[in-house]
């Protein structure tokens, strides 16, 4: 049955919004402190703060106003932590900012893709900070760091929480990020303990490009799906999130739940024709929404597909 995405009534932000207000009074102290001791010297005091990345360390503004990110995780941790950018690189042109991160981040500009950031268009906006990724974005680096102080993630494929704790540092709220970080394992948990799914295997699969990308339990959604106890069927992984199956393999990627990532939650002509015709190998399986299981990397992401995992093993109860 395909599934239409509910809303997300569990992202609270009270713990975030009361992390924000007393981030906001200790750094009003710090300055205030500043203007009375003799030598306040450090980087803080100055309203930058230091940030270890994939590039060495660059110094940025403790309370950046005016960010640019060009990974989707950047983009989802960013919108999360209460920092709308004003610039994203996005993974489609066409389909731009994912609607899933609110009316809030509707107005972000885009400026190129992913894999092809638009310098100019980065440099209009006159950022004050720009999060990039060097797996993606190294030879860019020199021109970015020119425009604004640059933090690099080291790749797109490293654990997204990771890069989650990255991004926090580099916008000065560490500790709320930990916060929405513990707010998605809290919701695993939820979900983990009510359903009881231990034993059983999930497999993710995309359709593009006439071929099927099954994805492992390193990437995102795979993780999540693990983290309610799923198992992922086992396979060479070829060091990598994820791997490419032809149509005529497709038997390769049943388990005891499929879900597959479509544009269009309520059109059942999108589930591959290579899985309709084999339905006796795939007797539990579900479209999903794109924009977050594959494009919506983070904490926001994060609820949002544990939202949809908890809705199908409900319904199947």
């Amino acid at each position: 049955m395909p599934l239409l995405p509910p809303a997300s009534p569990r992202f609270r932000r009270p713990a975030l919004l009361v992390g924000l207000v007393l981030s906001a009074m200790v750094f009003s102290g710090c300055s205030a402190a500043a203007t009375t001791a003799p030598a306040a010297t450090d980087a803080a005091a100055a309203g930058t703060i230091s940030v270890t990345h994939a590039r060495g360390e660059s110094e940025v503004p403790a309370q950046a106003k005016r960010v640019v990110v060009l990974e989707p995780v950047a983009l989802d941790a960013s919108v999360a932590l209460g920092i709308v950018p004003v610039g994203a690189a996005v993974l489609n042109e066409a389909a731009g900012i994912p609607s899933y991160l609110g009316k809030e981040a509707s107005g972000i500009t885009s400026v190129g893709t992913v894999t092809e950031p638009n310098v100019e268009k980065i440099a209009a906006l006159k950022p004050d900070l720009i999060i990039g990724t060097e797996s993606r974005h190294s030879a860019l680096y020199d021109q970015l760091s020119s425009v604004a102080p640059t933090v690099y993630l080291a790749s797109q494929a490293d654990p997204w929480k990771d890069n989650v704790k990255l991004v926090g540092k580099a916008l000065g709220r560490v500790d709320e990020a930990d916060t929405l970080l513990a707010d998605y394992d809290a919701r695993c948990n939820e979900v983990k303990t009510e359903f009881a799914v231990e034993g059983k295997t999930a497999q993710l699969i995309r359709p593009r490009d006439g071929l099927l990308t099954v994805y492992g339990p390193e990437s995102f959604a795979g993780s999540t799906l693990e983290c309610v106890g799923f198992t992922t069927p086992p396979r060479d992984w070829q060091n990598s999130i994820s791997v490419d199956l032809s149509p005529e393999k497709v038997l390769e990627a049943s388990a005891d739940l499929v879900v597959v990532t479509t544009t269009d939650v309520d059109d059942p002509t999108t589930m591959p024709e290579a899985i309709t015709a084999n339905a006796s190998s795939f007797p539990d399986v579900h479209l999903v929404d794109q924009s977050y299981w594959i494009t919506g990397v983070g904490p926001m992401g994060g609820l949002k597909v544990l939202d949809d995992i908890e809705s199908i093993l409900r319904d199947a109860r």
